[in-house]
């Protein structure tokens, strides 16, 4: 195997219709982040989340084609309502595909809220890049979107 180290780092700047106490809820309370941040429907994954300082996030499941998947994530710094920190591994079939530290600022928008999420990633052995994680994220705002707007 080539071994392989990519580095990267996005900033995604949204506004929410919703209030900055719902955006953040998004994040913080696991019955709401299960809204968004899963699979298709038919998908099965399995979600542990302990959102606390030094507290920890486990969430795993199997694709179709029998690839498996883990999201293993620490969290470092909460402000409720203005800030998350935390790093997270990312891997496929065992493979540590990937390691990044995000921030997420939350503020008021008008009568809205606005998320300002910066990522800075490192990318191992080609199996992901960062136009994917990228492209991954601001698909996931748009799973918030919508369950915000459900």
């Amino acid at each position: 195997m080539q071994h392989s180290v990519t580095y990267t780092d996005f900033t995604i700047k949204r506004s929410f219709k919703a209030s900055v106490k719902n955006l953040y809820k998004m994040f913080a309370d696991q019955q709401s982040k299960e809204l968004w941040f899963k699979g298709p429907n038919d998908y099965p994954t399995k979600h542990q989340m302990d959102f606390r300082v030094g507290g920890s996030e486990l969430n795993s499941g199997k694709f179709h084609d029998g690839i498996t998947h883990l999201f293993k994530a620490q969290y470092y710094d909460i402000v409720p309502n203005e800030r998350i920190v935390y790093a997270y591994e990312m891997y496929l079939n065992n493979n540590r595909i990937s390691v990044s530290l995000a921030t997420l600022e939350f503020s008021e928008d008008g009568e809205n809220s606005k998320l300002v999420l910066r990522e800075s990633g490192v990318f191992l052995d080609g199996f992901d890049t960062a136009e994917s994680r990228e492209r991954g994220t601001k698909e996931l705002l748009n799973a918030i979107e919508r369950a915000l707007n459900s």
